[in-house]
């Protein structure tokens, strides 16, 4: 059985892939630019990112099974990444308040020079937000380094009255499609 790489360093990843029992050999973030071409539409930047991931770990590792991921958050055509401080959380949530947004995320899986993509898609409605509720929540800190500044599976949890979709998509890595490809490449059972 070849080795298997996961290029992610998120630990939401690791977490996940541990619920369908597999754990990484190795985890190797790629050192990639992830900055959005001009543009660019959320779909293809979370497919293009994913892929560059993944390659740029499988050419340094050839020999393994290498499977990166890429979660974006979009409003229409617009791409809503992660807050560098609280001002940016402050104004993305905002924004974010009372509509409804996608979260994308692409999974590429690259295995004997051949990659493999699937790009999942899930709505998310999120509830009308007072200034007082955003600002209560972004002195938790649970905004930084997410995607939209909030978590499903942390205390933002709460703004999120319905999604339609996937939930461990909404989280960073959508375990359906994962698993098959992960069994296509033989890191686990079909």
């Amino acid at each position: 059985m070849a080795r298997f790489i996961l290029a992610s360093a998120s630990p939401r990843r690791i977490e996940l892939l541990k619920q369908i029992g597999v754990t990484p050999d190795q985890v190797l973030p790629a050192d990639i630019d992830e900055t959005p071409y001009k543009n660019e539409i959320p779909t293809i930047y979370v497919q293009r990112v994913a892929r560059q991931k993944a390659e740029a770990i499988a050419q340094q590792h050839p020999d393994c099974v290498v499977l990166s991921a890429d979660t974006t958050v979009a409003l229409g055509r617009r791409i809503i990444g992660k807050a560098e401080n609280e001002a940016e959380a402050f104004a993305i949530l905002q924004l974010l308040s009372g509509r409804r947004h996608r979260v994308h995320t692409s999974v590429c899986v690259v295995h004997k020079g051949k990659a493999r993509q699937k790009l999942v898609t899930t709505t998310v409605r999120f509830a009308r937000l007072t200034d007082k509720q955003i600002k209560d929540y972004i002195a938790t800190g649970d905004w930084k380094g997410k995607a939209g500044a909030c978590s499903i599976q942390g205390s933002s949890g709460a703004f999120i009255p319905s999604i339609n979709g996937s939930f461990s998509n909404v989280v960073g890595l959508p375990l359906t499609e994962t698993q098959q490809m992960l069994a296509s490449a033989g890191v686990i059972a079909a």
